[in-house]
């Protein structure tokens, strides 16, 4: 036989196992895997690197309007050549809606802004910020019916949803076979701490931390987990960083409620002391929910471990730490006045690398699981997140003794700066394979703008307590 490409002799890993073997590609997918597959028109030596699917990256801000009014740094061009860099084949970004807008429209207009700079395969998440636009349950239908499969919303912030406003979602996304995620946090605790904490001349970038303390994440993450139950619909929780919160989601999907949950590398590899740096220079890792302590990072990756945590995403929100950016309200603006988030589509494939191929914490075959099976598998992109035939050819090359540190600005995006800068990694994607097409090689970009397909979804129906756990 032959085929278009044949990568030969790499250690293959996916979430079931690891052995050596070829991979052929044709037609832009996975054709065979084994031995003696015969010629191809390209031939790649893997030899002593490690295959590992493209990563899938469920939880991206790109180009889209903040709620502070203030645009993302990067573009789909941007984003999407910095996911390639460090071993990210898919994104889902989003689509948000704004006061008053119709939501058919916020789609039309975000997806005309992927179809011009996407370079990878994308999807997109349907933001409700605003319940009483017209006519919204149509448009919700609608979308989800052609194959956007999954729903925003937020308990927070000044797009939040009441909780009969969530009810309300919950109920559409089952009827019409969506998953719904959730930013979870009590909005009256953290508007109450904030107003106190100001009134005692506590500004800093550290100060946001306790601006947002964790009983806000655990009592939301608790009461919409029972919201999920009451609607036996399936539910998301976005960027879970306590301890308390991770026992709520456990207790939950033990009764059978429909839970499913993820966790970002910020919350596994920082803590809330990062922020305390001089002036206002902690603005840099400022995020929503903050970092918390060494004692939820534990936590976390226990749960990681047992399965109640199931993905780990970048929540990648870049703003440039400038006056377009982070201190568009000055060089000394309160932390309530500074855009939350930070880089990460880049850093998360090399860091969960780091920690859990190289260090051996949970092994390679939890780090494909995670970061690329269960997240595609989750989330409907059904030719993704795996290497078997008929799968897309979505795959990185590692070179597993490859160590390198992070500098000050070396990723690939708009941002500016590097908060893993400093950071040592061992291991690292020497080549990124998007559907048979080489999109990265040693350090050099050859993606091009436009050429990353929107993933259509199908139904979500997969029951999440179905996925126990992750292999170890």
């Amino acid at each position: 036989m032959s085929h278009d490409l044949m990568i030969r002799g790499g250690r293959v890993i996916t979430a079931d196992g690891q052995f050596t073997a070829d991979i052929a590609v044709s037609a832009g997918r996975i054709t065979a895997i084994g031995h003696g597959l015969g010629m191809a028109t390209e031939t790649i030596d893997a030899t002593g690197l490690m295959v590992t699917p493209g990563g899938v990256d469920p939880h991206c801000h790109i180009e889209q309007m903040s709620g502070m009014g203030l645009m993302n740094a990067d573009t789909f061009e941007t984003a999407t050549r910095s996911a390639a860099m460090g071993g990210t084949t898919s994104v889902i970004s989003f689509a948000a809606q704004g006061k008053g807008q119709r939501l058919s429209e916020a789609v039309a207009d975000y997806a005309a802004r992927a179809t011009r700079g996407a370079a990878i395969d994308h999807a997109f998440h349907l933001i409700v910020a605003d319940s009483a636009a017209p006519d919204l349950e149509a448009d919700l239908h609608s979308l989800i019916a052609a194959g956007h499969r999954s729903i925003k919303v937020f308990t927070t912030y000044n797009i939040g949803l009441g909780d009969a406003e969530i009810l309300r979602v919950l109920r559409i996304a089952r009827t019409a076979g969506a998953l719904t995620c959730i930013h979870a946090e009590n909005d009256a605790i953290i508007a109450e701490t904030r107003t106190r904490l100001l009134a005692k001349g506590r500004t800093r970038p550290i100060d946001h931390a306790a601006s947002r303390p964790r009983a806000a994440e655990i009592e939301a993450v608790a009461r919409m987990c029972r919201l999920a139950e009451l609607a036996q619909a399936p539910v998301m929780i976005f960027h879970v960083s306590t301890q308390e919160a991770a026992a709520e989601i456990r207790a939950a999907r033990a009764r059978g409620a429909p839970v499913w949950a993820e966790t970002c590398p910020h919350y596994l590899f920082q803590t809330e002391d990062i922020l305390d740096k001089p002036g206002i220079e902690g603005a840099k890792w400022m995020c929503s929910p903050p970092q918390r302590t060494a004692r939820d990072q534990a936590a976390l990756w226990q749960a990681l471990a047992l399965g109640d945590l199931q993905v780990v995403s970048s929540d990648h929100a870049p703003y440039r730490f400038d006056d377009t950016g982070k201190l568009s309200a000055g060089p000394d603006a309160p932390f309530p006045a500074i855009a939350n988030g930070m880089p990460g589509l880049e850093l998360r494939q090399p860091l969960m690398f780091e920690a859990m191929v190289s260090r051996r914490r949970l092994g390679p075959e939890s780090f494909v699981a995670l970061t690329a099976t269960l997240p595609a598998r989750l989330y409907g992109l059904d030719r993704k997140g795996d290497i078997a035939p008929g799968m897309d050819a979505d795959l990185v090359l590692w070179d597993p003794t490859r160590e390198v540190t992070y500098g000050a600005n070396d990723l690939h995006d708009n941002v500016g700066y590097n908060p893993a800068e400093g950071t040592t990694v061992r291991g690292w994607p020497v080549r990124t394979i998007l559907r048979g097409r080489t999109i990265m090689q040693d350090g050099t970009y050859l993606g091009q703008p436009g050429t990353g397909d929107w993933i259509a979804r199908p139904r979500i129906g997969t029951h999440p307590t179905a996925i126990t756990g992750v292999p170890t």
